[in-house]
């Protein structure tokens, strides 16, 4: 599927009536299985791309240029799942989040999202701030001017609410409105008095990058305009606790053939698309 097909089923799900969970995905074989199950977006945040690259937690240690190539790599594994991906601040101020949107595009996204949060956190500074709100409308704006494709989707992010309170996060709301962004992506927000003050104020489809049992109601949020709901990055944590428990049976002594909790051989097989690549061998090798 090319880059402006995956580009419009994203946009699909934005101008549907319904909330989709993406899939969290960090890595090639991660995206083919989301993919073969059905989802119908992929995500890629910048918290598992630091731990996927650099092993690092989520403190704006990767780079723009790495972050970018391990998604190239998501989508050229997966070849129909939309990625949407986190790209944090932009990795800068406003040129810098051009620059950002320029390299993503090309790594073939579906969807990103620019936060107004200060990043990397100031010196000095004890928990999260945010950008002034005019800067925070300068970069959203230069992150739509930066687009070559206009079907690459582009969300204003910003967790005011759990940083500022919900007042600046309403205003915030209705500032991004105006900005050329395609949607609002929403994190901090954990009841449902919040997020009807803020689906009352969006004129954009909505993303909620935290869930509360409060809210974790896909009917309900679907009726507040929200399409898109993201469930953390289980995964990821799946593959650290599996790969913990087979080294550390290993290490102890338990016998191969004995570990339990392996992917069988056609899970593996699907994953690695082995059919595909026997029958271009077939073809081109002989």
């Amino acid at each position: 599927m090319r880059w402006s097909e995956r580009r419009a089923a994203a946009r699909a799900v934005l101008e549907g009536h319904d909330c989709v969970h993406p899939a969290s995905v960090h890595e090639p074989v991660a995206a083919r299985i989301a993919e073969d199950l059905g989802y119908e977006l992929g995500m890629f945040a910048g918290s598992t791309g630091s731990l996927a690259v650099l092993g690092a937690p989520d403190i704006i240690l990767l780079t723009l240029t790495e972050f970018a190539e391990q998604a190239r790599r998501i989508n050229r594994a997966a070849n129909r799942l939309p990625l949407v991906v986190d790209a944090d601040h932009g990795y800068g101020n406003a040129l810098n989040v051009m620059r950002t949107v320029e390299e993503l595009e090309v790594a073939g996204v579906a969807a990103l999202s620019i936060e107004d949060t200060a990043l990397p956190r100031p010196f000095g500074t004890e928990k999260p701030v945010l950008i002034p709100l005019d800067e925070g409308v300068a970069k959203m704006r230069a992150a739509v001017a930066a687009r070559d494709d206009a079907s690459l989707v582009i969300f204003a992010r910003t967790g005011a609410v759990s940083i500022t309170g919900l007042e600046d996060a309403l205003a915030r709301v209705r500032a991004y409105n105006h900005t050329g962004t395609d949607g609002i992506f929403l994190t901090g927000v954990t009841k449902r008095a919040e997020l009807d003050a803020l689906a009352a104020e969006a004129k954009l489809p909505l993303v909620l990058g935290t869930l509360s049992d409060e809210i974790s109601d896909r009917n309900y949020l679907a009726s507040r305009g929200v399409r898109i709901a993201l469930q953390g990055h289980l995964p990821f944590q799946a593959a650290i606790q599996a790969i913990h428990a087979t080294l550390k049976a290993l290490r102890e002594g338990t016998p191969p053939a004995q570990v339990g909790g392996t992917a069988p051989k056609t899970l593996r097989e699907a994953a690695m698309r082995e059919a595909d690549y026997a029958e271009k061998a077939r073809r081109f090798l002989g």
